[in-house]
């Protein structure tokens, strides 16, 4: 059942860790949906889970009361993912991990979330708002 125009699918979920497989799995079924090949999908749940760990441990400090909401929002051709938490502060720019520096333990082994999520996806934004936190908003562009 192919997508022919705007659809929005909308999750709350507590920020508990494993609970962003529920995220992964929807954009998966949304992502197949619209027609997505099958390595698109694997970039879009490994870029989905990542971004979903973010806000649980980052942004809402595993607190299981604060919501992390998912938006899906697809249209024949694309689908954007919204991942929004109730974090006091940008995450920060993105750099570059140094592969060197992190195999001669001279920095640490984290960092290579974001990094992964902008590889992934054909769009990347991170914002912040003081009133209502984090978003990191993914888009992936379907291409026939």
């Amino acid at each position: 059942m192919p997508i022919t125009y705007r659809e929005v699918i909308e999750l709350a979920l507590p920020s508990r860790s494993g609970l962003e497989r529920v995220a992964v799995d929807a954009a998966a079924s949304v992502a197949r949906l619209m027609g997505f090949s099958d390595d698109r999908i694997e970039d879009l749940k490994t870029a989905v889970e990542e971004a979903c760990i973010n806000a649980i441990e980052h942004g809402n400090q595993q607190n299981a009361n604060v919501k992390v909401l998912v938006e899906l929002i697809a249209d024949d051709s694309k689908l954007q993912v919204d991942i929004h938490d109730q974090g006091k502060g940008i995450r920060g720019t993105v750099e570059k991990p140094d592969i060197d520096a992190k195999i001669a333990r001279k920095q640490s082994a984290r960092g290579w979330g974001l990094f992964l999520i902008q590889s992934l996806m054909d769009e990347v934004e991170f914002d912040w708002n003081p009133e209502t936190g984090n978003v990191t908003r993914m888009v992936i562009h379907l291409k026939q």
